[in-house]
């Protein structure tokens, strides 16, 4: 809470420390929505970690074929 972000151009944002003054840092809107929402933040940690490679391209795999099967009446 001792940062304020403002507005820095199109989806930019800068960081602004609220007692000093002085510019902390930087993000996108997707940056602030992954930081602000716990769900999005711990599935984002999960998969950031190093060693999980492996589970990341996995699931995409999962998730990728059930979205493009979803509407295939041919297969069961």
């Amino acid at each position: 809470m001792d940062r304020k972000w403002e507005p820095d151009g199109f989806n930019d944002y800068k960081g602004v420390d609220r007692n000093s003054g002085e510019s902390v840092g930087s993000a996108s809107r997707i940056d602030l929505l992954f930081g602000s929402n716990s769900e999005l933040r711990a599935i984002a940690e999960v998969y950031a970690q190093n060693d999980n490679n492996d589970k990341f391209v996995a699931d995409f795999i999962a998730a990728w074929n059930k979205v493009m099967n979803a509407d295939r009446f041919d297969i069961s």
